[in-house]
């Protein structure tokens, strides 16, 4: 980590914190609240008093003190003569006894205000919460399910090359039948999973292969091809010897010639499987680079199709996130930026340039830093808002189990300052935001929120 993210953490662990008088409070003053999400009626348990109104809510709750946080406050608590002439005031008008049992009568309807209030919005969090979390399991649920149709596929194509390639057909028709439906489609990030390395991969590719084929206008046909393609790329890997499966940066030269042979043999397979053309074109093709440095052609972009462009630069980027050996895998973030800044003049200038807006600047799966010095995890992004991916923020006053996703759209006060890697995080970021030491994406319809649902 560079001298600025050194100062940056030493900074934040300075920052202290004080105890002061429920009397005290004033708007402005940035308090911590020691409590459950459930047993307060505010978004967060941590925020800017904006408002005389959030201080009696504050009183309401029974609670004698709260933590505030000097540094992020624009004004100190009441000193001891403004309690006194605050005091002094309220005797003088409130005296009579008819002032008393008014002022009783207004404060019984206030509490009762707040209590209703609170109640609402620990439904409403609740039921976002549920929604967020049948969401995941959805998007878990179908990936699963296609990574073992995948591994089916492998083992009946020898036996059975029809019925394994109409299988295939069928899985990938369904997610381009879903991705033509009206509305806009956001890559999620999964929850850490464990599987077979290669059925997880084809996966993801035919997942980011779609994804980016709906962004640069294919037609269904090529849809399709680019769907099969990337979901059957790495099929001639079975029928290599295994320890040449694997990319290896120690491979021997005939080593390295021997793995390149899964192109060949992902082809044969593929015509067994009648696979259309145009899939099998894309499947010779994903090795291949524009400038003509890939193999095993060696073929430059005028002789290269569009599905074929598509699933050699998600090939890449998925290999770059989610390596053999993991010590050398990178973020989404610095596997974006490396392809950008050292291989662009590798892949199709189209191509790269759609991908790069599908993923946004912080892809999925992501580590960040908030303009507030918050940590947080990208978990979803939108083609349409590059710069407003869907975070989960680092709050400690929140059970990780319990964070509600912020989409930065309607945040508008929040944004991003940095990528990180995760190994920067502080230790209790890091156990509260769990990063992914392998990247898994799904897709899904953008969700539908709005001012009232993010949570800053």
């Amino acid at each position: 980590m560079g001298c600025m993210g050194i100062s940056v953490l030493s900074a934040m662990r300075s920052i202290q914190t004080e105890f002061v008088d429920i009397s005290r409070l004033q708007v402005g003053m940035y308090v911590e609240l020691e409590l459950g999400w459930m047993d307060h009626p505010f978004p967060k348990g941590s925020f800017k008093i904006s408002s005389p109104r959030q201080i009696e809510t504050l009183g309401a709750l029974g609670l004698s003190r709260v933590k505030y946080v000097p540094v992020k406050s624009d004004v100190g608590p009441i000193t001891d003569a403004e309690v006194a002439a605050t005091s002094e005031a309220a005797a003088v008008v409130g005296s009579t006894p008819q002032a008393i049992a008014a002022s009783s009568k207004e404060s019984e309807v206030e509490v009762e205000a707040v209590v209703l209030e609170g109640e609402r919005l620990r439904q409403e969090r609740a039921q976002l919460i549920s929604m967020q979390q049948q969401s995941l399991i959805v998007c878990e649920r179908r990936f699963g399910d296609a990574t073992r149709q995948y591994a089916e596929v492998v083992e009946q194509i020898s036996q059975k090359p029809r019925e394994a390639g109409a299988q295939c057909h069928a899985l990938v028709g369904g997610f381009v039948g879903d991705m033509a439906s009206e509305g806009e489609f956001a890559l999620r990030l999964l929850s850490e999973s464990a599987g077979d390395k290669a059925s997880m991969h084809s996966v993801h590719v035919t997942v980011l292969s779609l994804l980016l084929g709906k962004s640069v206008g294919l037609n269904p046909d090529d849809m399709m091809d680019v769907g099969m393609a990337a979901f059957l790329h790495d099929v001639g890997k079975s029928r290599l010897p295994e320890r040449v499966r694997m990319l290896d940066e120690s491979f021997s030269p005939t080593e390295y010639k021997l793995y390149q042979e899964h192109v060949a043999q992902g082809l044969f397979m593929g015509k067994r499987m009648e696979l259309t053309p145009g899939a099998l074109k894309a499947i010779g093709q994903h090795h291949e680079m524009i400038d003509g440095s890939g193999f095993p052609g060696k073929l430059k972009g005028e002789n290269l199709s569009m599905p074929g462009k598509i699933l050699a630069l998600v090939n890449r980027y998925e290999n770059l996130c989610n390596p053999t050996k993991a010590v050398s895998a990178l973020t989404p973030h610095e596997a974006l930026s490396m392809i950008f800044s050292q291989l662009k003049t590798r892949f199709d200038s189209v191509a790269l340039s759609a991908f790069i807006r599908m993923m946004g600047v912080y892809p999925p799966g992501s580590v960040v830093q908030l303009v507030d010095d918050r940590f947080a995890i990208v978990v979803s992004v939108n083609s349409s808002r590059p710069l407003k991916p869907r975070v989960i923020v680092h709050e400690p006053s929140v059970s990780k189990h319990e964070a509600l996703i912020l989409d930065l759209e309607h945040a508008p006060t929040v944004g991003i300052r940095r990528s990180l890697k995760p190994s920067a995080l502080p230790r209790e970021a890091a156990e509260y935001l769990s990063p992914r030491q392998r990247i898994s994406y799904f897709f899904e319809k953008s969700p539908q929120t709005g001012p009232g649902v993010s949570v800053t």
